[in-house]
């Protein structure tokens, strides 16, 4: 349900809410929030909420103080707090002190993709399939690397200890609104899947922001620690992210097979991806430990697609029906997922633009393999003009500085390295 400004009063009168949570993101998709008092919201409509920058990661080199302005399109309730003096959440768009957008507004960067998606008749939507590991914690709550449980795929319980946690999660995210379709065990031990029914792009990346907070929240009330490090276990599976990208045109999905073919906008969007997904990598797959996923659990990662395969990146879930789409299975949660989708989402427009030709389906033969390390993926994006054109300066330059920060750090010792491994394991 969307809500207008008077709406979200109205509820918040009528529903006991006495904390507002404003929250915001910064350029690697961390979810950061301000919590104001339910009688200030009023005022936060009107002028906003002031904030120091200059103390957010990537935001360092734009002016000290900035502004979030709650968007009331986004009002949900947070079913883990008190029931009594209830806590909502809204996030906001942030802008510059002269209510100018801010250039590293992420969010905004989604928004301006689903713009041009729209001026040319196409609605992207999203839906994902997201994995993550529940970890035993230490007497002192602290996390450790033992997992939960020892089961494997589709296992039920007393193998799988995890589904009432799952059951526990879904619920919560059925009362906030986001609809989860299915969830079950993964391959590795303590390894868990939940996937989401499909929305509109910005909501998709709202939800998924979200929903990592929420998994991480309910673990920690079960004594536990959820991670979604896209290889926490060196020797285990790694946690992928599908992104299921469904495109309507008019109305029609335009991933449906119809009289047996490919629709032919739909073959440019996926040759507009392939075309661009090796430079957009440093943005689906963020961290080098997101390269430890790729040699093993996607042996190198074939630039490809084909029907049904998960052998290439992109495998194309076409039918009769309407649940057509296009799943990229290379990106994890380490990511951002408001510049993965924008970057997406560009790319696909791209080739429909430019009317690229689809190579034949690769079945796991393609000869291009994506990047093999963080290195590599960021050298590649520093020279891609396409994502300057679609990323703001200040903000590109902010993200490739501070991964070239990270790299050179990693690279002065193993202990570096390790340290460095370790932070991403406690607050992925």
């Amino acid at each position: 349900m969307k809500y207008t400004e008077k709406e979200v009063l109205q509820f918040i009168e009528e529903n006991d809410v006495k904390f507002v949570r404003l929250m915001f993101f910064d350029i690697f998709g961390t979810t950061k929030n301000i919590s104001i008092m339910a009688d200030e919201l009023p005022v936060a409509f009107k002028k906003g909420v002031t904030f120091n920058a200059s103390a957010i990661g990537g935001f360092e080199n734009f002016d000290a103080d900035l502004v979030l302005v709650p968007d009331p399109a986004t009002l949900a309730v947070l079913p883990w707090r008190p029931q009594h003096g209830r806590v909502v959440r809204l996030f906001c768009t942030i802008t510059y002190q002269n209510g100018v957008p801010f250039d590293a507004d992420v969010r905004m960067v989604l928004k301006n993709a689903m713009k041009r998606a729209a001026s040319v008749g196409l609605t992207c939507n999203i839906d994902l399939e997201c994995e993550f590991y529940l970890f035993k914690t230490d007497d002192d709550g602290n996390p450790t690397k033992l997992p939960y449980d020892n089961a494997g795929y589709l296992d039920i319980a007393p193998l799988d200890k995890g589904e009432n946690v799952r059951r526990q999660i879904c619920f919560t995210l059925e009362q906030m609104e986001m609809t989860p379709l299915s969830s079950h065990h993964e391959r590795g031990p303590g390894q868990n899947e939940i996937d989401f029914m499909y929305s509109d792009s910005l909501t998709a990346a709202d939800n998924f922001s979200m929903f990592k907070a929420m998994v991480k929240t309910i673990a920690n009330s079960n004594g536990l620690f959820a991670s979604f490090m896209p290889k926490p276990l060196d020797d285990k599976n790694g946690n992928s992210m599908h992104i299921n990208v469904m495109i309507e045109r008019y109305g029609y999905n335009i991933f449906k097979k119809k009289d047996g073919e490919l629709n032919t906008t739909a073959g440019y969007f996926i040759a507009g991806v392939l075309k661009r997904i090796s430079e957009i990598t440093a943005f689906l797959n963020p961290i080098e430990n997101s390269y430890k996923r790729f040699n093993t659990d996607l042996k190198g990662g074939s630039v490809g697609w084909a029907y049904g395969s998960n052998m290439d990146i992109i495998r194309v879930i076409s039918s009769e029906r309407d649940n057509a789409k296009l799943q990229l299975i290379s990106p994890d949660p380490a990511c951002n997922p408001y510049l993965a989708f924008a970057l997406i989402i560009n790319a696909g427009l791209d080739g429909v633009e430019a009317r690229e030709e689809l190579p034949a389906p690769s079945v796991g033969m393609s000869k291009l393999a994506l990047p093999s390390s963080l290195e590599s993926a960021i050298n590649l994006a520093e020279k891609s003009e396409f994502i300057k054109s679609i990323i703001p300066e200040k903000l590109f330059e902010s993200y490739i500085c501070h991964k070239r920060q990270e790299l050179e750090l990693s690279k002065r010792s193993d202990e570096i390295k390790l340290a460095t491994d370790h932070k991403y394991f406690e607050i992925l």
